[in-house]
């Protein structure tokens, strides 16, 4: 792993776990209590000072977490005169409101990158229609490439962002998907539905518009080629960038995705290719490669890549809020995720989603390299995305989460009597050895996807 992903992946876990520990520890210290240690990270300090509070900041070697630990008389005898200020002499709404700050908190910086981001302005592509697959769900229901999708089951969707989430969220569900459809330069709308049943249940790597049919929308590509893989088929056979094909085995081919079509369908074939360089037509015998996909299916490659072509400007669409309407569009945006990421959850517990869609470290840190690379707002959007994710799963009922030591404390308020110490350390050991699981399996996807 590149030392840059290492250090984006650092940098973008000690960005929320600082704010989420930060969010225990200024509730903490409004509610009275005394903190003896904040640190971002376990393991050994790399780095510590005691401010005058008499509270320990500290940055530690393993930066997968962090902690801030209050006085409290379970942990030790505490003298008198500072017993007021310990974690376990609070109220219950008081102890129920320091222990939830840390994932509030989390959902805030959301709040704020989106409201941020909205002022700023962010450009968005047009969600188009591409390519329909011959007699799909979506040829049926009347689907033509250039059609803009202006809002599915009734929410409008100005941009392809808005489009993916209002599918994936319907993944595991049976009914229909109700899309308004407009055709190019037209304002008039029309209606079509496309029926799902247990829609993309348990599948590893859920391809959403190729299951219904259509693809996105990209301009024609000349078969232009731009770069030849050095040592491939296409290279060991002459081929050179520059050269633009014209012919796969005597058929003509007019763009870029005509000239993958005939090439994939030929996996570990012979293929004559005729070309166009320099004003001159050559011909070059290719040894086509094979690559076998997720299900199986073998497709056909010869090494080369196509000239970049960039999306019209008639395609892209800018959204820039003022302040008032930008801090709606945070508020909205967090909410959505938060129900999202709680659905998702709910599927996967339900055997609608593969828990082969959890990720882990490896995963976080090339999202988080590759947002970075593609510039500050693409970053700031996943560092937003983590931190509700990271909100929601701390609000899970697990002992040794803050939800479960909300559900503690509900309990206790229930009862009027706490939980014994006896069966919190039982729950504590329980939900560390679920976490660790969860953990693992996470892992463990990274690496078979790596």
């Amino acid at each position: 792993m590149a030392l840059a992903t290492i250090g984006y992946f650092i940098l973008t876990l000690a960005i929320l776990v600082t704010v989420h520990e930060y969010g225990h520890y200024w509730v903490g210290r409004r509610c009275g209590v005394k903190a003896l240690t904040f640190s971002v990270g376990f393991g050994p300090s790399l780095w510590r000072r005691t401010d005058k509070n008499g509270t320990e900041w500290v940055v530690a070697a393993l930066p997968l977490g962090g902690y801030v630990r209050f006085l409290d008389e379970r942990e030790g005898a505490v003298p008198s005169d500072e017993q007021p200020f310990c974690f376990n002499r609070q109220s219950a709404l008081a102890r129920a409101a320091i222990i939830a700050a840390g994932p509030i908190t989390n959902f805030i910086l959301a709040i704020l990158v989106y409201t941020a981001i909205s002022m700023l302005g962010v450009s968005g592509r047009l969600p188009v229609v591409g390519d329909v697959e011959p007699n799909s769900a979506a040829f049926h229901a009347g689907f033509e490439r250039g059609q803009t999708i202006v809002a599915v089951d009734g929410e409008p969707t100005p941009t392809q962002y808005r489009l993916h989430m209002q599918l994936i969220n319907r993944i595991g569900e049976t009914g229909s998907i109700n899309f308004d459809l407009r055709y190019p330069e037209s304002t008039a709308l029309y209606q079509a539905s496309l029926p799902i049943d247990n829609w993309l249940t348990g599948d590893d790597r859920p391809e959403i518009y190729q299951s219904l049919g259509f693809g996105y929308f990209y301009p024609d590509m000349p078969a232009l080629i731009e770069r030849v893989i050095d040592g491939g088929p296409a290279d060991l056979a002459g081929i050179l960038a520059g050269d633009e094909i014209t012919a796969i085995n005597g058929v003509a081919v007019k763009d870029w995705r005509a000239a993958v079509e005939q090439i994939k369908v030929r996996p570990l074939q012979s293929v004559e290719v005729e070309l166009l360089r320099a004003g001159s037509r050559v011909t070059a015998v290719v040894e086509t490669q094979a690559i076998t996909l997720d299900d199986g299916v073998q497709h056909g490659r010869i090494g080369v890549q196509a000239a970049a072509v960039e999306l019209p400007a008639s395609m892209m669409v800018i959204q820039r809020y003022g302040p008032l309407e930008a801090l709606y569009q945070g508020f909205t945006r967090t909410g959505e995720l938060i129900a999202f990421t709680f659905s998702s959850i709910k599927k996967m517990l339900m055997g609608l989603i593969s828990t082969s869609s959890l990720s882990g470290p490896v995963s976080i840190a090339k999202m988080a390299s590759a947002t970075a690379s593609s510039g500050f707002i693409p970053y700031m959007e996943f560092l937003a995305l983590l931190s509700v994710s990271l909100g929601v799963l701390n609000l899970l009922p697990i002992p040794v989460l803050d939800g479960g030591h909300l559900m503690y404390i509900a309990i206790e308020a229930i009862t009027r009597r706490p939980v014994s110490e006896r069966l919190q350390i039982w729950g504590q050991q329980l939900g560390l050895v679920l976490i660790l699981s969860i953990m693992a399996l996470a892992l463990y996807n990274d690496i078979s996807h790596f």
